[in-house]
């Protein structure tokens, strides 16, 4: 039997999809900024604009999560780029309130969109680790060139919204390489609902995964949303200093993740997600303290750097937990929710604590969810698949899973092997049909002989 399970598609244009869907919530400071800078919005109501530019983005995951296979990842990834180009560039053309928050709800689906088809592709390969430690190569980079460069082109809100469309229209290309509808999927109508039925593996440490990972995700953009007021306000810096120190922390950030790629499996996945909040605990209290340039320059820097460190495994852990993909596009959504109630969480936890009382609210709930997550990757980390399960859990993705967690050499078939083809053989009688043994003693002596003889002759 030929193997029906679609090649995943190649780590590229999957790290590009990554980056368009990723850039939004990396600018979000600088959006929230200039939002309440430069449209007759409070700091309050500017970070709801970004949160209901990033639920509509958590939407797009929700939505999609089990209809990627079934729609393929090529028409869906043009249309969230189409969507992201479309919304974005309306919030950049007009100062129309109305206008600017429809488009960056429509903006934010269209990321979404690319962010779900990303991570579906990503929980394919053969390293999603890997993959999704590119991928946040790719938007620190992308996000820390553009924090040098708005700051230099002028005010105004659109400005940003202008540079995600940029950023969507310019990832356009790369979906030519991702892979279409699977049209045996379309034709074969009732092995797609078999496979649609199969129940999502580790449903709860799925779930508890989710949850934590939607307040890490809310802490961290808390924080990140009114970062930029920080830096004005407390610190007393001004919009070039504070980019500055933004491309910075995001360049830190690049070296994080290379040193997490670099390590790759060796720290497992519980001490890196664990002890990586631990640290970014510390480094929000750090920054919400600042006084000044060096305060609050050190908790930005050395956040950045671990934060996507932290993101990397967790991604790769979610990608782990079903090698389809639906979980990795569910824990996305759920972070995705996490960051679109965070910029009005901090708003909300500044204009009501203040910053320092902020940074210990959000600090406290990091420590609260560091030691789930680590109990999750510890429970599902010591689960190695067999390799009698290869064809039956997932195909080439499950296989990659099985050769990877320990089983001996030789036991699991290379990924991508053709398979033997199943030929059916002619099953000899060794006993005559029980129609002649009722009808007498000689007759079946007789289908006795006709039996013998058939076996010795290979009729």
């Amino acid at each position: 039997m030929p193997d029906r399970t679609p090649a995943p598609p190649a780590a590229w244009p999957l790290v590009a999809l990554f980056t368009s869907g990723y850039v939004a919530p990396y600018l979000l400071p600088t959006v929230v900024g200039r939002l309440d800078a430069h449209l007759p919005l409070s700091p309050a109501q500017a970070g709801l604009i970004g949160s209901v530019l990033l639920l509509g983005s958590a939407a797009a995951g929700f939505t999609l999560a089990s209809r990627i296979p079934r729609y393929g990842p090529r028409p869906l990834a043009r249309l969230g780029l189409l969507l992201a180009v479309l919304g974005y560039g309306t919030a950049a053309a007009t100062a129309q309130l109305p206008l600017v928050i429809a488009g960056a709800v429509l903006g934010g689906f269209g990321s979404g969109t690319a962010t779900a088809v990303a991570a579906s592709g990503i929980a394919a390969q053969r390293d999603p680790h890997r993959t999704s430690a590119l991928g946040l190569l790719s938007v620190s980079a992308t996000a820390g060139a553009l924090y040098l460069t708005l700051p230099r082109l002028g005010g105004g809100h659109w400005l940003p919204f202008a540079a995600i469309a940029l950023v969507a229209l310019v990832c356009w290309p790369a979906t030519g390489r991702l892979p279409g509808a699977d049209r045996a999927d379309r034709a074969d109508g009732a092995d797609r609902a078999v496979r649609a039925s199969v129940r999502l593996p580790y449903p709860r440490a799925g779930m508890a995964l989710a949850g934590a990972l939607m307040l890490w995700s809310l802490a961290q953009n808390a924080l990140w949303g009114v970062s930029g007021r920080i830096g004005a306000q407390q610190a007393g810096l001004s919009e070039v200093t504070l980019g500055i120190v933004f491309a910075a922390a995001l360049g830190a950030g690049l070296l994080g993740v290379t040193a997490a790629s670099a390590l790759g499996a060796r720290l497992g996945r519980a001490v890196p997600v664990g002890v990586g909040t631990a640290v970014i605990a510390c480094c929000v209290v750090l920054a919400s303290h600042a006084r000044g340039l060096g305060s609050f320059a050190a908790g930005e820097i050395l956040w950045n750097a671990v934060y996507p460190v932290v993101l990397s495994y967790a991604i790769g852990l979610a990608a782990a937990l079903d090698p389809r993909g639906r979980w990795a596009v569910l824990v996305g959504s759920a972070s995705s929710l996490g960051v679109a109630c965070g910029p009005v969480t901090g708003s909300l936890l500044a204009e009501g604590a203040g910053f320092p009382g902020m940074g210990l609210v959000l600090g406290g709930l990091l420590l609260a969810v560091a030691g789930p997550m680590a109990g999750v990757a510890l429970h599902v980390g010591g689960r190695p698949l067999t390799p009698g399960s290869v064809r039956r859990r997932g195909g080439a993705p499950a296989a990659v899973l099985a050769a990877g967690a320990g089983t001996p050499a030789g036991s699991v078939p290379r990924v991508g092997a053709q398979e033997l083809e199943v030929v059916e053989l002619p099953q000899l009688r060794t006993r005559p049909p029980l129609r002649v043994l009722l009808l007498s003693p000689a007759a079946a002596r007789r289908g006795r002989d006709r039996a013998r003889r058939r076996i010795r002759t290979g009729v």
